[in-house]
């Protein structure tokens, strides 16, 4: 397991990019990548370089946190531990990284993500990046913060199939761990809240802007999207009516409709009503930010999507008809070139500024 992300987080500041709580911020150790502790059931690198989060160009000032959970530089670090450690995991096989990679936006290139004993999830793993601004998290909305959502996947059968409290006795049987933990939180006892506030800490520094659309829309380079990124920004803003519901700085309203994606199929998944028990809720599912959707196929809440094409022809379609279709859909009768578009558009929404933390190629000007 490599640290890579914390040691260069936002060492380099983008044109744009302005200051995180600051005053919360805090330096640790300087990381030397030769020494690695051996604990006997885990490698743990040492903590990371000091670092300064910024927000790049595009994307609004200031990462939300809750207040019993404010930004440390150390908390992140041992998240980020955390995050690509597979002894979460019932039989030490998946880590939150199985589900979330780095080379795919923090998704998984799955339909389905899969879990523990080759066990199929329900769903498809949606990116993490930018989460930290939604209000609630999964397809459903059925957790309302970064921390609540850190803890599902622990003890999910189809997924990490643990216990919180077998992870607590693992982590305190780690010389390592119990270092850290104490020198962030304080006290000599691990607490499951404490490993929930440290994933979430490192979750909301995986911010992505400075887009190739973001300096075209807010610096004025012209040439920083094609032409036909151009027009597809018009349509998307017009004909296609795509901004009904892809909206503000993370293009998402961040509620929840429903679009048909695999209505008629047995199961089905009811989605939102599933936490909201009324009726109109059937079907509905949250409304993903389209930042670096070029980077997170296959799409939808079940991934039966493969490409941004086949996404633009289901809503040019007006979407899978059923009694709680979203109200706003319709045929929209585009033509091949505006189909051509309006993916030229979506894929110059691709952030520029996450991927050098771990060592990935970052997008040009398209």
């Amino acid at each position: 397991m490599s640290l890579m992300f914390l040691s260069t987080f936002l060492a380099v500041v983008l044109a744009g990019c302005v200051p995180i709580n600051p005053d919360r911020a805090s330096e640790s150790p300087a990381f030397d990548q030769s020494r690695i502790v051996e604990t006997g059931l885990n490698e743990i690198p040492k903590a990371a370089t000091p670092y300064f989060a910024t927000i790049p160009l595009g994307i609004s000032p200031g990462v939300p946190e809750p207040d019993d959970n404010w930004f440390t530089v150390k908390k992140a670090e041992l998240g980020e531990l955390l995050f690509f450690d597979t002894l979460l995991s019932r039989d030490d096989t998946v880590s939150c990284s199985t589900c979330h990679l780095p080379e795919k936006a923090f998704s998984d290139g799955q339909a389905i993500s899969t879990g523990i004993d080759g066990r199929p999830g329900r769903r498809n793993a949606p990116t993490l990046l930018n989460r930290a601004y939604t209000r609630t998290q999964f397809w459903d909305g059925r957790a309302a913060s970064l921390e609540e959502q850190a803890l599902a996947p622990l003890i999910n059968p189809d997924e990490m199939g643990n216990t919180h409290e077998e992870i607590v006795l693992r982590l305190e049987a780690n010389e390592e761990y119990r270092h850290l933990f104490k020198e962030v939180f304080g006290g000599d006892e691990i607490k499951i809240d404490q490993v929930a506030k440290s994933i979430a800490s490192f979750e909301r520094t995986l911010v992505s802007g400075n887009s190739a659309f973001d300096r075209f829309e807010l610096l004025g380079e012209t040439g920083a999207i094609p032409e036909s990124a151009q027009r597809g920004l018009a349509l998307f803003r017009g004909k296609a009516r795509c901004h009904l519901c892809h909206l503000g700085s993370l293009f998402t309203d961040d509620l929840f409709h429903n679009t048909g994606v695999s209505w008629g199929r047995q199961p089905i998944d009811l989605g939102r009503y599933e936490i909201v028990e009324r009726e109109y809720y059937q079907g509905m599912f949250r409304t993903p930010s389209l930042r670096d959707v070029d980077l997170t196929a296959p799409y939808m809440h079940d991934g039966s999507i493969e490409t941004l094409e086949a996404v633009v022809e289901h809503y040019n379609e007006g979407g899978n008809p059923n009694p709680y279709l979203e109200l706003s859909l319709r045929a929209l009768h585009l033509s091949s070139q505006e189909k051509g578009d309006l993916v030229a558009f979506l894929k110059s929404l691709s952030g520029s500024n996450w991927q050098r933390d771990f060592g990935l190629e970052t997008p040009g000007s398209l």
